[in-house]
């Protein structure tokens, strides 16, 4: 049982995917994504005479379950993330409309709270760098910001202070926050991180959701974060409950550094009048019990208490030599 993503070969749509599940014959949508990672999709609903005798097929989803319940389709992917959605059946504007949602997307168009319209720190508008490799980036929509796209050396949003980046911030889902920091991968970001004037790690969850995972070891990603923490305290890691609100405070966060740079940078005449910022600490060495998550994520054994031996630290090292450092993330 399979539900496809195909090309819409109608290139004037502005639904650029057809959406097939496996219901009787087989129900057909034109959509706008390939999955609801960061919002509900609209689907427009579509006869099965639409679907290409010859579809060009850019992904294929195994699903364990997908069933019509009441007003909604139930989908459930056989795979570990990203697994359940629903296809809901509602009307607006005078008409039937059917959204593709997950529980993620559900929650965080409704975050609980009014997001406030003021200009933050009262900037008429802020120049946000976003970096080209960043899928799904933020819009910051009805925020007073202008947008530039451009590779950006570490992060997914920067502000450029007379010509030079003075801050970064790095988004996470607590899904890519947790892999990671298993992988060891995070701590080579916050190197990164570390060497900018300001930086931070939002990540679009609560905090209480790490105790709730069932894929790692609660504890052991605790621990890791905090350590973490107490290594790099220039790169703050703040917890934004939701994707919306994580939007929020990189807006914020941002506009705040703005003021800085022009209170503290711009009072010293140029950037080159200012103290010279700290550069990048060197590599720390890994703690055993982050070596110790590394080796049981990949299938080492390791005792629950004790040294290591010495060939699960020269596996770390192999894994974690400096060129091998995995790139930068583009969730």
């Amino acid at each position: 049982m399979e539900l496809l993503i195909a090309t819409n070969p109608d290139a004037d749509s502005s639904l650029p995917y057809l959406l097939r599940l496996p219901l009787g014959n087989g129900l057909v949508f034109r959509t706008s994504g390939t999955w609801p990672r960061t919002k509900a999709l609209y689907c427009h609903p579509a006869t099965l005479e639409e679907w290409p005798a010859e579809p060009e097929v850019v992904e294929r989803i195994d699903l364990t379950s997908c069933q019509r319940r009441g007003a909604a389709i139930d989908v459930v992917a056989a795979r570990q993330r990203e697994s359940r959605s629903q296809l809901v059946y509602t009307r607006a504007r005078g008409r039937e409309m059917v959204f593709w949602q997950s529980a993620r997307t559900r929650k965080q168009s409704r975050p609980g709270v009014r997001i406030p319209t003021a200009r933050a720190a009262g900037i008429a508008e802020l120049e946000i760098v976003v970096d080209s490799r960043e899928r799904y980036a933020y819009d910051f929509a009805g925020k007073q910001v202008h947008i530039t796209r451009r590779a950006l050396p570490c992060g997914d949003y920067g502000l450029v202070h007379q010509g030079r980046l003075i801050a970064s911030v790095e988004r996470k889902s607590l899904e890519d926050l947790t892999s990671s920091l298993l992988s060891g991968k995070l701590k080579y970001q916050l190197t990164e991180l570390a060497a900018m004037p300001r930086a931070a790690v939002v990540v679009e969850e609560r905090y209480s959701q790490i105790f709730a995972l069932t894929w790692a070891r609660p504890a052991s990603v605790a621990d890791s974060l905090a350590e973490l923490q107490a290594t790099f305290p220039t790169v703050s890691i703040q917890f934004c409950d939701n994707r919306k609100l994580a939007q929020e405070h990189v807006y914020r966060y941002l506009a705040a550094v703005h003021t800085w740079a022009q209170d503290t940078l711009d009072t010293a005449g140029s950037l080159g009048a200012e103290p010279a910022f700290e550069a990048a600490p060197t590599q720390p060495e890994p703690s055993t019990a982050e070596i110790r998550v590394w080796a049981r994520t990949v299938g080492l054994p390791v005792p629950d208490r004790g040294k290591l031996r010495p060939e699960i630290r020269q596996a770390w090292n192999a894994a974690h030599t400096r060129g091998s450092a995995a790139p930068k993330s583009v969730d």
